[in-house]
């Protein structure tokens, strides 16, 4: 496996995996539909931001996005099929490292709930609530990470 930054034609494959991510915590179609514009990975938001993915067999796993104003940790998808063998621990590690590249003392997430349990057990702390940007009413764990 290995991780490397973003091109442009890897935009389509990135959403992709960003959609069914979210949807295995078995959210509804309607609402995955509805929050497709926040999911979507467009070439102009890939220069804007740092954005990585990890690979195996020149296959995309998984991807981050972390963006510098502000600091946050902005995306983070990993293929259903893939999820719980380990991807999460080595994209943290290089998150990290690239946190600490680009000279980022902590970040912020706006976690979905149910990734909140992974981004504590990760180190970070959970600092209040932000409210979605989709849904009124509806509010997303906000944590915080200190690089160190």
């Amino acid at each position: 496996m290995k991780i490397r930054k973003a091109v442009n034609h890897d935009s389509e494959v990135l959403s992709e995996i960003a959609y069914k991510s979210k949807a295995y915590w078995g959210y509804s179609k309607e609402f995955i539909e509805k929050c497709k514009d926040d999911l979507t990975v467009t070439v102009p938001y890939m220069k804007e931001n740092h954005v990585y993915v990890l690979e195996k067999d020149n296959t995309i796993l998984a991807f981050y996005s972390l963006s510098t104003n502000p600091n946050r940790l902005d995306a983070l998808f990993i293929d259903p099929y893939h999820i719980g063998k380990g991807i999460g621990k080595l994209l943290w590690e290089d998150i990290i490292n690239k946190a600490k590249h680009l000279i980022m003392k902590e970040f912020i997430i706006d976690s979905d709930p149910n990734a909140e349990g992974y981004y504590l057990k990760m180190g970070a702390k959970r600092i209040g609530e932000t409210p979605s940007t989709v849904f009124p009413n509806r509010s997303l764990p906000l944590m915080s990470v200190t690089v160190e």
